[in-house]
């Protein structure tokens, strides 16, 4: 059983390649992946053939604003809150990333969706838009302290028990 597993994972791989192959004959280019440098598989190089998602709207303080009216618009804020402090999703302000946040990491997270709750908005709005949001959610941590007493490693005293 093991080895006729190994051999259809094997042929697997074998067609993929050829497909990719044949593609790379008809049209000159392979079809790009996107490199996520912090998360790299064993026994895969990082070295490839990588594309890196760029925002176009990166600093752009009007598009950022769009982003903002977006956030509400798309009802983002239900899940994570007011200004992207966290509800029932994440929160987007205090710089931990459960899937990164870099420009690509955070649109491919709007884009495709994760488990546990973040839908995919692919399809559903444009990627101009979602570049926006992207924009929007990332100036969100810009130079804020969200830390608090218990994460410093304090002991807080209770009272009233």
């Amino acid at each position: 059983m093991k080895k006729i597993l190994l051999l259809v994972a094997v042929a697997g791989c074998m067609e993929a390649d050829a497909a990719q192959q044949q593609q790379t004959q008809s049209t000159g280019s392979v079809a790009p992946f996107i490199q996520h440098p912090e998360n790299i598989q064993p026994g895969l190089g990082a070295t490839g053939r990588f594309t890196q998602l760029t925002n176009p709207y990166e600093g752009n303080a009007a598009r950022r604003d769009e982003g903002a009216k977006l956030f509400i618009a798309y009802n983002c804020m239900d899940c994570h809150g007011a200004d992207g402090s966290g509800a029932m999703g994440p929160s987007l302000a205090d710089g931990r990333w459960h899937f990164g946040g870099s420009n690509g990491a955070v649109f491919q997270s709007i884009y495709e969706g994760r488990p546990d709750g973040m839908p995919s908005w692919g399809g559903r709005i444009g990627d101009a838009d979602i570049w926006r949001l992207v924009t929007y959610v990332r100036s969100l941590d810009a130079g804020k302290n969200v830390s608090t007493e218990n994460f410093t490693g304090k002991t807080v005293l209770r009272s009233g028990h």
